[in-house]
């Protein structure tokens, strides 16, 4: 997911996408367990869009507050 797109979302849209993010987070990491995963950078993939998008909205609460 690039950026661009992360900072056109609305907040709400954000913590949307952060549920949906950690979700899928939730099932690679089982499928890992179970030795079902085929894509292992798929995790990391994850995590980084995860931390992209907190940290947007961290910057937004940021600016807000200034």
């Amino acid at each position: 997911m690039k950026v661009n797109e992360i900072r056109d979302m609305s907040p709400e849209e954000q913590v949307e996408k952060i549920k949906s993010l950690k979700e899928e987070l939730f099932n690679l990491r089982f499928q890992l367990a179970t030795g079902q995963l085929e894509n292992r950078m798929r995790i990391r993939e994850v995590k980084r869009s995860i931390a992209q998008v907190k940290t947007i909205q961290s910057e937004r609460e940021l600016n807000i507050r200034q």
